[in-house]
């Protein structure tokens, strides 16, 4: 999620303070993600850099900010274009497991139960705070769509996992090729190493 987006849209529905954007920000999101104060003064510096915000009149002791006309403008674009899919974010799971299938030694069906037992005690826990959750609220209404997420990605996972499970036991099944072989390149440099 973008921060500097997400305070846009915040500083939309009017002026705020840093400490309210803050709280907002984490109340809006059910506290999912937890943003540093700092983190947070420094993305206004830069909305205010870029001209997408400014000093709002003072009449309070707190300095707060309001969008500009180019803010506006960022912010209605934003609402107005679908979150790109093309790059995903880097995932350490996938990472983990696309690493654990490919080194020798590892016990990859261990850390697919592992990881299953981590998923499905999550996908428990988001089930429990969504049965908690109102929706009468609009800010309840939004942190109940943001569980609604975490329990379709909890369940996702948990599919992901079974499949990748049954992947590797059909690969065990199966002669493992020699790391880089089947490449004629690769072959070519073998046979000249085996030829000395």
């Amino acid at each position: 999620m973008s921060v500097r987006l997400g305070l846009l849209a915040l500083l939309g529905e009017g002026s705020a303070g840093v400490y309210r954007l803050r709280k907002d920000f984490e109340s809006r999101t059910g506290g999912t993600w937890p943003l540093n104060i700092g983190q947070v003064y420094t993305t206004i510096q830069r909305l205010e850099r870029d001209g997408f915000i400014e000093p709002a009149a003072a009449d309070s002791e707190v300095e707060e900010y309001r969008l500009t006309e180019s803010g506006a403008a960022e912010l209605a674009q934003w609402w107005a274009t679908p979150v790109a899919r093309d790059h995903p974010g880097r995932d350490e799971l996938v990472i983990k497991i696309a690493l654990a299938v490919t080194a020798p030694g590892v016990d990859v069906a261990a850390i697919v139960q592992a990881q299953r037992t981590e998923s499905m005690r999550s996908l428990r826990d988001y089930t429990r705070l969504k049965a908690r959750t109102g929706t009468e609220d609009p800010d309840d209404l939004a942190w109940s769509l943001v569980l609604d997420n975490l329990v379709f990605a909890a369940e996702a996972e948990i599919r992901w996992l079974d499949h990748i499970e049954a992947a590797v036991v059909r690969a065990a099944g199966r002669p493992t090729p020699r790391r880089g072989a089947g490449t004629a390149a690769h072959d070519d440099v073998a046979d000249e190493r085996s030829s000395r």
